[in-house]
């Protein structure tokens, strides 16, 4: 399969040149390599400066390799040239919607971008629907976004970059600030475009009922990536999680008790529904 983000032996460090002590460079990424394949849905894990996010920014070139390449699209994002091209290849959605929104109409911000692109009027317009029609926002684009609940906000975000019809969205922590309702409407808008419209998904979070919904997971620990594989296989591995700070899904951690108590548990299981066949079996 096509591959459209490709990380080779990536290293980054913030520096610090306002630093009046100039303390060590700080460094958050090491000898990291990834792919991500056209239409893939990833979710990347690890605690809070394990380098998800850092490594995120840099698909999209807002960040820049110290050391190694990054290619999007097939555009080396250290090249300036291209940075047009890989943004309209890979658009990002941060934690707070608020710091997206930028027009006091939902229709009107979601069509600030294409302004900025020069999109013609009448395809503007087509482009602006659709993204809100595929988000669930259609009805809402005459409202002002902040009468919107923090779920609906972040649908429209999203819009914003589905409307310059990217083939990637990289998202950082988007539900973080959410109340479950709004968790569970933003996350049910990923899974369809990706299913539907095949758009390729990064999905940076700390939940791990959210990550169970990928295609495959990539943990990180360290600015390096330490697990990369298909979300039952990564979240099997409970005590290895746990030793690095994470969870696993409620599920897999009920399988892993009953094994710690003799049960027969199989940790593989990341729905709700194997647990209940599981369980059944037990009992039975």
């Amino acid at each position: 399969m096509e591959k459209i983000i490709t990380a080779e032996h990536v290293d980054f460090h913030y520096s610090n040149d306002y630093d009046e002590e100039k303390t060590e460079p700080v460094q958050v990424l090491k000898d990291l390599s990834l792919n991500i394949k056209k239409g893939e849905f990833l979710a990347i894990l690890g605690h809070n400066g394990c380098g998800k996010s850092t490594i995120a920014k840099h698909f999209n070139a807002i960040l820049l390799p110290c050391g190694g390449k990054v290619y999007t699209a097939g555009f080396d994002t250290s090249d300036e040239a291209h940075l047009f091209d890989i943004r309209n290849h890979v658009g990002m959605v941060f934690q707070n919607p608020d710091n997206q929104l930028v027009a006091t109409i939902v229709e009107e911000d979601v069509a600030f971008a294409l302004e900025n692109m020069g999109v013609d009027p009448a395809e503007m317009r087509e482009r602006v629907d659709s993204a809100l029609k595929s988000v669930g926002m259609y009805e809402y684009r005459e409202h002002s976004p902040h009468q919107l609940s923090g779920g609906q906000k972040q649908r429209v975000a999203i819009a914003g970059i589905i409307a310059m019809r990217p083939d990637c969205i990289v998202l950082d922590e988007p539900t973080a600030m959410l109340d479950p309702k709004g968790r569970r409407e933003v996350i049910s808008t990923i899974r369809e475009l990706n299913e539907k419209y095949g758009i390729t998904i990064v999905l940076i979070t700390h939940y791990m009922d959210e990550a169970a919904q990928a295609d495959r997971v990539v943990v990180m620990d360290g600015g390096r990536i330490i697990m990369d594989d298909v979300p039952s296989e990564v979240f099997s591995h409970v005590e290895k999680m746990k030793s690095l700070g994470l969870d696993v899904p409620q599920v897999t951690e009920l399988m892993f008790r009953l094994s710690e108590l003799g049960i027969e548990g199989d940790t593989h299981i990341i729905d709700e529904d194997g647990c209940a066949e599981a369980l059944m079996d037990i009992l039975s």
